[in-house]
Order: C-alpha cells, then structure tokens, then sequence
C-alpha cells in the first residue's frame, strides 16, 4: 500500500511531497511530520539568518523523538537541486561534502528526510574554516540546572565585553545556556577553542564555587561546566528555532539578557509557542552579525596563561592529538578495579 502523501507549497514556487505527514514525530506533545514542516515555513527569516548558508549536521529519527537517531551531513542519493552542499575539511584531514541551507525548502525537505534537530556549523559556507561566531555552552552538571546557568550568564557578559566582545543568548532547548559573540571569521577554529577556553578560565576565577573548566566528570562538582570543546571544527550546538529531540518539542530559542534577568522559563519555548513569540516580539538575534568584534584580547589572555603554567585542555577521543595536549581519557579518568 502506497504511503499517505500530502503536497506543500513552499516559498519561491516550489513544491514538496510530503510522506506520512500524520506520523507523530513527538508522542507526548502530538506534534506531526506535518507540523514540524509548517513550523519551519513559519519561522523561516530567523532560522534561516541563524542556520542558512553554512554546513549543518541534521539529527534524523526514522520513528519518534523516543526512538533511534542518527547524524547525516553527506547530502543523500537523490537530494534536490535546492538543497545546497559545500566541501568540509575535518579534524581527521578527511573530506567530504555537507548539506547547506540556502532556503527554507531545504530544511523543509530535510524534515521529510525525518530531521528534527538541525546542527548549523559556526562558519559559513563560503569560508568553512574560519567561524563568525564564539560560542560559549554553559552546561549545567548533576545538582545543577538552568537556574544556576542563568546566574552564571552575567558574569560571562562582563567578561566578554572586557575582551571588546558583545554577547547574545539562547537556551538550549534542555537545561543549558549558549552564549554566541559574533567575530570577524580572521582565525581558524583551534584559535576560536582557544578564546572560549580563555574566557572559561576568567570566568572560572570569579566564580570559582559555580564554574568549572574541568573536562574529567568527577572533577566538577556542582556547577557549571564551560564546555570549551563545543567550539572544535565538526562540533555543533542544536541551531537557533531548532526543534530538540525531547518529550515538549522545545526549541532553541533566542532570548534577550532582560528575559533571563526576569526568570525565563526555557521549558515554555516549543514548535507551538515559539510562532507566536516571534509574531508578537521578533527576533532578538535579528542584529547578531551586524557588528562582529574580534577575539584578539581573549588569544591574549591564553597566551598569558601558558606563560603561567596553563596548557592546553583535553580535545575529545577521536579528534588527533594536539601539541601540549595532556593525556586523554575522556570524559572521567576514573580507573575501574
């Protein structure tokens, strides 16, 4: 028997066939195929000024958001003409081409492809190397959550804006925050690792009892870990007004410093609502990219804290070995009996 199939008018006179569009993607909110797709055309100027024209991972689940996923960056057999693709070098030294948004059809199609998180690169397409943003991702750690994130963010402010740097907020759509500053794309991502970590060590000296750069687990108490390795080439953060793969479709929502001055309530954000929000306060990074500063003060400050006996941090398993690099067991270097 033929799957049920529904046409979708899509922007610039395309048209897109839409498979199974009743198939509940998020069980306990009831939100369909259907209506993931209406929501992307909906918010489609700020997802795309957030996510568009940059290589994007897409996080697909064939059955519900309960289910299996997994990560697909090589576009398809059989991916249409719109969806653009750019060539990525990874840490491996390997290449291979990764999906592009250049229009809301793209996205659009990729939720027929089953995705419902999307994973946008912090460097843009036509400069893969070089990121336009600094991101910060503040994860709060078992006896924690976004509370205690919350009341971290400010601090970050003012050490981001001693480094000549302005940043804007977003929950993650879980218990986390990310702090992105837009940056001139002038350095490569180890460069950009290197101002986050610079920044997470100033931070951490401030709020020595709240923040953490520690990468071993057992190492960081309850508090906040500044997870610098978020800002490593082919790591990626759920995109601004990406749906996330949790029981309330949240989503990842750009915010404004007063909202999480006054209580924001991350939960309250989700393919339903956020619509609406956008339709009655715009949206808050619609000005992200008009200023970008540079992260020269923050490779000052790592450089002063190699010359204090501060090295390199731990990368993730599968990345190379870097020079300076300690020794890797990653995420806990607790040793069985």
């Amino acid at each position: 028997m033929a799957s049920e199939r529904i046409t979708l008018q899509l922007p610039g006179g395309r048209e897109l066939s839409l498979s199974s569009p009743n198939r509940v993607v998020f069980p306990e909110a009831g939100i369909t195929k259907h209506e993931l797709a209406e929501y992307l055309l909906t918010v489609e100027v700020p997802f795309l000024r957030a996510n568009g024209h940059r290589p994007v991972s897409l996080e697909r689940f064939p059955d519900t958001v309960d289910g299996d996923s997994f990560f697909s960056k090589n576009p398809p057999k059989g991916t249409p003409d719109y969806v653009d693709q750019v060539m990525c070098t990874y840490n491996s030294g390997r290449r291979h081409p990764q999906v592009v948004l250049g229009e809301i059809a793209a996205a659009v199609w990729a939720v027929q492809m089953n995705t419902v998180v999307f994973h946008p690169w912090a460097s843009l397409a036509s400069d893969t190397d070089n990121p336009v943003e600094l991101r910060i991702d503040l994860d709060p750690q078992p006896g924690t959550d976004f509370a205690d994130a919350a009341a971290v963010a400010p601090v970050l402010r003012e050490v981001l804006r001693e480094a000549e740097l302005e940043p804007w907020l977003k929950t993650s759509g879980n218990r986390g925050l990310h702090v992105f500053c837009p940056i001139e794309p002038t350095h490569e991502f180890l460069d950009v690792r290197h101002a986050v970590i610079a920044a997470g060590r100033e931070l951490e000296r401030r709020m020595p009892d709240r923040v953490t750069t520690n990468w071993w687990k057992e190492e960081r108490g309850e508090r906040i870990f500044v997870d610098f390795n978020q800002a490593n080439r082919d790591r990626t953060m759920a995109g601004a007004y990406s749906p996330r793969a949790l029981p309330g479709a949240t989503v990842a929502t750009p915010i404004t410093w007063d909202e999480l001055a006054d209580g924001v309530d991350p939960t309250a954000f989700t393919v339903r609502t956020v619509p609406e929000r956008l339709a009655d306060s715009g949206d808050p990074w619609e000005g992200l990219q008009d200023s970008p500063g540079r992260i020269d003060t923050l490779l000052e400050w790592w450089q002063r804290d190699l010359e204090a006996g501060l090295g390199e941090l731990p990368f993730p398993p599968e990345f190379p070995k870097m020079p300076g690099e300690p020794p890797r067991v990653q995420p806990s270097r607790a040793k069985k009996d």
